[in-house]
Protein backbone atom coordinates (compact mmCIF):
# COMPACT_ATOMS: atom_id res chain seq x y z
CA UNK A 1 0.00 0.00 0.00
CA UNK A 2 0.72 3.70 -0.47
CA UNK A 3 2.43 5.35 2.53
CA UNK A 4 3.15 8.39 1.17
CA UNK A 5 2.16 11.28 -1.64
CA UNK A 6 5.65 12.22 -3.21
CA UNK A 7 5.93 11.84 -7.05
CA UNK A 8 8.87 15.18 -6.61
CA UNK A 9 12.17 14.55 -7.69
CA UNK A 10 14.61 13.83 -4.99
CA UNK A 11 18.50 13.25 -4.13
CA UNK A 12 17.54 10.73 -2.64
CA UNK A 13 17.62 6.76 -3.48
CA UNK A 14 14.80 5.45 -5.20
CA UNK A 15 13.78 2.70 -6.70
CA UNK A 16 11.19 0.48 -8.36
CA UNK A 17 9.57 -2.71 -8.97
CA UNK A 18 7.26 -2.83 -12.37
CA UNK A 19 4.97 -5.55 -13.60
CA UNK A 20 2.82 -6.25 -16.23
CA UNK A 21 -0.57 -7.25 -15.83
CA UNK A 22 0.01 -10.40 -17.69
CA UNK A 23 -1.26 -12.78 -14.99
CA UNK A 24 -0.60 -13.21 -11.07
CA UNK A 25 2.80 -12.52 -9.02
CA UNK A 26 4.52 -15.88 -9.10
CA UNK A 27 7.71 -16.70 -7.58
CA UNK A 28 10.36 -15.42 -9.87
CA UNK A 29 8.38 -11.77 -9.80
CA UNK A 30 8.86 -12.03 -5.40
CA UNK A 31 12.53 -12.47 -6.20
CA UNK A 32 12.48 -9.18 -8.49
CA UNK A 33 10.06 -7.35 -5.78
CA UNK A 34 12.08 -8.61 -2.72
CA UNK A 35 15.39 -7.34 -3.89
CA UNK A 36 14.62 -3.59 -5.39
CA UNK A 37 12.38 -3.48 -1.76
CA UNK A 38 15.43 -4.20 0.00
CA UNK A 39 17.92 -2.67 -1.80
CA UNK A 40 15.76 0.98 -1.98
CA UNK A 41 15.08 0.16 2.00
CA UNK A 42 18.75 -0.62 3.33
CA UNK A 43 19.51 2.50 1.33
CA UNK A 44 17.14 4.55 3.34
CA UNK A 45 15.13 5.49 0.14
CA UNK A 46 12.24 5.42 -1.65
CA UNK A 47 10.10 2.42 -3.53
CA UNK A 48 7.91 2.91 -6.05
CA UNK A 49 5.17 0.79 -7.85
CA UNK A 50 4.50 1.06 -11.43
CA UNK A 51 2.08 -1.14 -13.31
CA UNK A 52 3.62 -2.00 -16.77
CA UNK A 53 0.46 -1.87 -18.84
CA UNK A 54 0.73 -1.02 -22.27
CA UNK A 55 0.27 -4.38 -24.39
CA UNK A 56 -3.36 -5.01 -24.10
CA UNK A 57 -3.35 -8.00 -25.82
CA UNK A 58 -0.91 -9.82 -23.30
CA UNK A 59 -3.32 -8.36 -20.04
CA UNK A 60 -5.05 -10.86 -18.18
CA UNK A 61 -8.39 -8.95 -16.78
CA UNK A 62 -8.05 -8.43 -13.07
CA UNK A 63 -4.31 -8.62 -13.12
CA UNK A 64 -3.27 -5.27 -12.12
CA UNK A 65 -5.80 -5.45 -8.64
CA UNK A 66 -4.79 -9.21 -7.98
CA UNK A 67 -0.69 -8.11 -8.28
CA UNK A 68 -1.44 -5.02 -5.74
CA UNK A 69 -3.29 -7.07 -3.54
CA UNK A 70 -0.83 -9.99 -3.46
CA UNK A 71 1.91 -7.55 -2.50
CA UNK A 72 -0.26 -6.06 0.46
CA UNK A 73 -0.60 -9.26 1.92
CA UNK A 74 3.68 -9.87 1.65
CA UNK A 75 3.75 -6.50 3.31
CA UNK A 76 5.20 -4.09 0.27
CA UNK A 77 4.69 -0.39 1.00
CA UNK A 78 5.57 1.81 -2.11
CA UNK A 79 6.26 5.67 -1.42
CA UNK A 80 3.37 7.45 -4.23
CA UNK A 81 0.41 7.03 -6.17
CA UNK A 82 0.90 3.31 -8.22
CA UNK A 83 1.78 4.46 -11.61
CA UNK A 84 0.47 3.15 -15.42
CA UNK A 85 2.03 2.82 -18.48
CA UNK A 86 -1.22 3.28 -20.35
CA UNK A 87 -1.74 6.94 -18.76
CA UNK A 88 1.36 7.94 -20.22
CA UNK A 89 1.32 8.25 -23.94
CA UNK A 90 1.89 11.48 -24.25
CA UNK A 91 5.49 11.61 -22.64
CA UNK A 92 6.07 8.17 -25.32
CA UNK A 93 4.54 10.36 -28.19
CA UNK A 94 6.61 13.31 -27.38
CA UNK A 95 9.97 11.52 -27.45
CA UNK A 96 9.35 10.06 -30.49
CA UNK A 97 9.02 12.98 -32.28
CA UNK A 98 12.03 13.98 -30.49
CA UNK A 99 13.83 11.26 -32.09
CA UNK A 100 12.57 11.76 -35.63
CA UNK A 101 13.49 15.55 -35.11
CA UNK A 102 16.84 14.19 -34.45
CA UNK A 103 17.09 12.04 -37.54
CA UNK A 104 17.39 8.81 -35.50
CA UNK A 105 13.85 7.75 -35.94
CA UNK A 106 13.12 5.83 -39.20
CA UNK A 107 10.11 3.48 -40.76
CA UNK A 108 10.79 0.05 -40.78
CA UNK A 109 8.90 -2.26 -43.38
CA UNK A 110 10.45 -6.29 -41.86
CA UNK A 111 8.74 -8.58 -40.15
CA UNK A 112 10.37 -10.30 -37.70
CA UNK A 113 10.28 -13.42 -39.87
CA UNK A 114 12.30 -12.01 -42.55
CA UNK A 115 14.82 -10.43 -39.99
CA UNK A 116 15.46 -14.10 -38.62
CA UNK A 117 15.89 -15.56 -42.65
CA UNK A 118 18.73 -12.73 -42.65
CA UNK A 119 20.03 -13.00 -38.63
CA UNK A 120 19.68 -16.15 -36.36
CA UNK A 121 20.39 -14.28 -33.69
CA UNK A 122 17.30 -11.43 -34.73
CA UNK A 123 19.91 -8.21 -34.99
CA UNK A 124 18.34 -6.18 -37.46
CA UNK A 125 20.64 -5.96 -40.04
CA UNK A 126 19.81 -2.22 -40.90
CA UNK A 127 17.89 -2.79 -44.14
CA UNK A 128 15.59 0.31 -44.05
CA UNK A 129 17.79 2.91 -42.42
CA UNK A 130 18.17 4.32 -45.94
CA UNK A 131 14.67 4.67 -46.53
CA UNK A 132 11.70 2.10 -47.58
CA UNK A 133 12.18 -0.36 -50.89
CA UNK A 134 9.36 -0.01 -53.62
CA UNK A 135 6.26 -1.62 -52.58
CA UNK A 136 6.41 -1.39 -49.06
CA UNK A 137 5.02 -0.02 -46.70
CA UNK A 138 6.32 0.91 -42.55
CA UNK A 139 5.41 -1.65 -39.87
CA UNK A 140 7.02 -0.21 -36.93
CA UNK A 141 9.85 2.37 -35.78
CA UNK A 142 13.19 1.60 -35.28
CA UNK A 143 16.06 3.84 -33.79
CA UNK A 144 19.48 4.39 -35.15
CA UNK A 145 22.46 2.32 -33.04
CA UNK A 146 25.05 3.15 -35.92
CA UNK A 147 28.76 3.61 -34.97
CA UNK A 148 27.40 3.47 -30.73
CA UNK A 149 28.77 2.10 -28.05
CA UNK A 150 27.44 1.28 -24.51
CA UNK A 151 29.20 0.48 -21.37
CA UNK A 152 28.41 0.64 -17.86
CA UNK A 153 28.82 -1.22 -14.66
CA UNK A 154 26.30 -3.81 -13.19
CA UNK A 155 26.62 -3.68 -9.05
CA UNK A 156 25.96 -7.60 -9.45
CA UNK A 157 27.12 -9.13 -13.14
CA UNK A 158 30.11 -6.70 -13.46
CA UNK A 159 31.19 -3.99 -16.34
CA UNK A 160 29.41 -4.84 -19.46
CA UNK A 161 30.01 -3.45 -22.88
CA UNK A 162 27.94 -3.50 -25.83
CA UNK A 163 28.51 -2.43 -29.59
CA UNK A 164 25.11 -1.33 -30.47
CA UNK A 165 24.92 -2.16 -33.89
CA UNK A 166 26.65 -5.24 -34.01
CA UNK A 167 25.37 -7.42 -30.65
CA UNK A 168 21.62 -5.27 -30.77
CA UNK A 169 20.78 -3.60 -33.85
CA UNK A 170 18.37 -1.04 -34.58
CA UNK A 171 15.45 -1.58 -32.34
CA UNK A 172 11.64 -0.85 -32.41
CA UNK A 173 10.14 2.24 -30.82
CA UNK A 174 6.72 1.71 -32.22
CA UNK A 175 5.62 -1.22 -33.32
CA UNK A 176 3.87 -3.24 -36.02
CA UNK A 177 0.00 -2.78 -34.40
CA UNK A 178 0.86 0.72 -33.29
CA UNK A 179 1.60 0.11 -30.09
CA UNK A 180 5.08 1.63 -27.50
CA UNK A 181 7.67 -0.84 -27.33
CA UNK A 182 8.75 -1.56 -23.96
CA UNK A 183 12.58 -0.08 -24.33
CA UNK A 184 10.86 3.16 -25.09
CA UNK A 185 8.18 3.17 -21.92
CA UNK A 186 10.45 1.78 -19.48
CA UNK A 187 13.35 3.91 -20.39
CA UNK A 188 11.44 7.18 -20.20
CA UNK A 189 9.65 6.78 -17.11
CA UNK A 190 12.68 5.25 -14.84
CA UNK A 191 14.29 8.88 -16.23
CA UNK A 192 11.23 11.17 -15.29
CA UNK A 193 10.51 9.19 -12.02
CA UNK A 194 13.97 9.95 -10.94
CA UNK A 195 14.78 6.11 -10.44
CA UNK A 196 18.32 5.93 -9.32
CA UNK A 197 18.74 2.54 -9.61
CA UNK A 198 17.10 -0.13 -11.50
CA UNK A 199 17.08 -3.92 -9.39
CA UNK A 200 16.05 -6.48 -11.79
CA UNK A 201 16.33 -10.02 -13.51
CA UNK A 202 19.09 -10.97 -15.53
CA UNK A 203 16.55 -11.87 -18.13
CA UNK A 204 17.05 -7.80 -18.90
CA UNK A 205 20.37 -7.23 -18.62
CA UNK A 206 20.22 -6.90 -22.25
CA UNK A 207 17.72 -4.36 -22.18
CA UNK A 208 19.87 -2.00 -20.01
CA UNK A 209 21.79 -0.81 -23.20
CA UNK A 210 18.76 0.07 -25.58
CA UNK A 211 17.47 2.35 -22.06
CA UNK A 212 20.53 3.78 -21.44
CA UNK A 213 21.13 4.92 -25.03
CA UNK A 214 17.64 6.42 -25.24
CA UNK A 215 18.41 8.09 -21.69
CA UNK A 216 21.47 9.92 -22.81
CA UNK A 217 19.68 10.92 -25.63
CA UNK A 218 16.70 12.40 -24.53
CA UNK A 219 18.52 13.34 -21.47
CA UNK A 220 19.72 15.92 -23.48
CA UNK A 221 16.38 16.73 -25.34
CA UNK A 222 13.74 16.99 -22.80
CA UNK A 223 14.04 14.46 -19.55
CA UNK A 224 16.96 16.61 -17.68
CA UNK A 225 17.64 13.36 -15.36
CA UNK A 226 20.85 11.14 -14.91
CA UNK A 227 19.97 7.48 -15.95
CA UNK A 228 19.70 4.85 -13.05
CA UNK A 229 22.29 1.94 -11.69
CA UNK A 230 21.59 -1.15 -12.67
CA UNK A 231 21.44 -4.05 -10.92
CA UNK A 232 20.42 -7.52 -12.68
CA UNK A 233 20.37 -10.54 -10.48
CA UNK A 234 19.78 -14.45 -11.14
CA UNK A 235 16.39 -15.42 -12.45
CA UNK A 236 14.79 -18.41 -11.34
CA UNK A 237 14.59 -21.32 -13.82
CA UNK A 238 12.36 -24.73 -13.33
CA UNK A 239 13.37 -28.11 -13.64
CA UNK A 240 13.70 -28.30 -17.39
CA UNK A 241 15.55 -24.86 -17.24
CA UNK A 242 12.75 -22.59 -18.57
CA UNK A 243 12.76 -19.11 -16.16
CA UNK A 244 9.67 -18.72 -14.28
CA UNK A 245 7.12 -16.69 -16.14
CA UNK A 246 3.53 -15.50 -16.21
CA UNK A 247 3.48 -16.79 -20.34
CA UNK A 248 5.25 -20.31 -19.27
CA UNK A 249 1.62 -20.50 -16.31
CA UNK A 250 4.39 -20.39 -13.22
CA UNK A 251 2.07 -21.06 -10.24
CA UNK A 252 0.66 -17.88 -7.97
CA UNK A 253 2.15 -17.07 -4.94
CA UNK A 254 0.48 -18.55 -2.21
CA UNK A 255 -1.02 -16.56 -0.06
CA UNK A 256 -1.36 -18.44 3.11
CA UNK A 257 2.32 -18.97 2.66
CA UNK A 258 3.86 -15.32 3.27
CA UNK A 259 7.09 -15.91 5.74
CA UNK A 260 7.88 -18.91 3.80
CA UNK A 261 7.80 -17.92 0.59
CA UNK A 262 9.86 -14.59 1.50
CA UNK A 263 12.37 -16.41 3.38
CA UNK A 264 13.01 -18.71 0.07
CA UNK A 265 13.07 -15.67 -1.64
CA UNK A 266 15.84 -14.22 0.38
CA UNK A 267 17.82 -17.48 0.58
CA UNK A 268 17.66 -17.40 -3.24
CA UNK A 269 19.09 -14.70 -3.08
CA UNK A 270 21.76 -15.26 -1.45
CA UNK A 271 20.92 -13.50 2.09
CA UNK A 272 21.45 -16.71 4.03
CA UNK A 273 18.18 -15.72 6.52
CA UNK A 274 18.42 -17.70 9.84
CA UNK A 275 15.96 -20.69 9.68
CA UNK A 276 14.52 -19.21 13.35
CA UNK A 277 12.62 -16.40 10.83
CA UNK A 278 10.49 -19.25 9.52
CA UNK A 279 8.57 -18.95 13.30
CA UNK A 280 8.87 -15.30 12.98
CA UNK A 281 5.34 -13.08 11.42
CA UNK A 282 6.05 -11.21 8.33
CA UNK A 283 6.95 -7.90 9.77
CA UNK A 284 9.96 -9.08 11.83
CA UNK A 285 11.08 -11.24 8.69
CA UNK A 286 11.21 -7.68 6.62
CA UNK A 287 13.23 -5.99 9.53
CA UNK A 288 15.42 -8.83 9.86
CA UNK A 289 15.95 -8.86 6.16
CA UNK A 290 15.84 -4.81 5.37
CA UNK A 291 18.72 -4.88 8.67
CA UNK A 292 20.88 -7.61 7.07
CA UNK A 293 20.80 -6.73 3.57
CA UNK A 294 23.59 -6.70 1.14
CA UNK A 295 23.95 -6.43 -2.74
CA UNK A 296 27.22 -8.27 -2.24
CA UNK A 297 25.86 -11.16 -1.11
CA UNK A 298 23.69 -12.28 -4.48
CA UNK A 299 25.19 -14.56 -6.62
CA UNK A 300 26.91 -13.49 -10.03
CA UNK A 301 24.73 -16.24 -12.17
CA UNK A 302 22.11 -15.91 -14.75
CA UNK A 303 19.84 -18.04 -13.26
CA UNK A 304 18.89 -20.40 -10.67
CA UNK A 305 16.80 -23.44 -10.23
CA UNK A 306 13.82 -23.53 -8.45
CA UNK A 307 15.01 -27.10 -7.04
CA UNK A 308 18.17 -25.87 -5.91
CA UNK A 309 16.06 -23.43 -3.75
CA UNK A 310 14.15 -25.96 -2.43
CA UNK A 311 16.98 -27.96 -1.65
CA UNK A 312 18.09 -25.43 -0.33
CA UNK A 313 15.42 -24.16 2.44
CA UNK A 314 13.93 -27.53 2.91
CA UNK A 315 10.71 -25.57 2.11
CA UNK A 316 8.04 -28.34 0.11
CA UNK A 317 4.84 -26.81 -1.43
Amino acid sequence: MSKTQNNSQTSIYRGRFAPSPTGPLHFGSLIAAVASYCQARAMKGEWLLRIEDIDPPREVAGASDEIIRTLEQFGFEWDAEISYQSQRSEYYLDALETLKGLGLLYPCACSRKEISKINSLGIYPGTCRTGLANGREARSWRLLTESVDVAFRDAIQGPQQFSMENEIGDFVLKRADGLFAYQLAVGIDDALQGITQVVRGSDLLDSTPRQLYLQQILGQQMLGHPHPDYAHHPVVTDAQGEKLSKQKLAPALPLQQVVEQLYRALSFLGQQPPRTLLEADRDSLWQWSIENWSLTKIPRQMAISIEEIDKMTAIVE
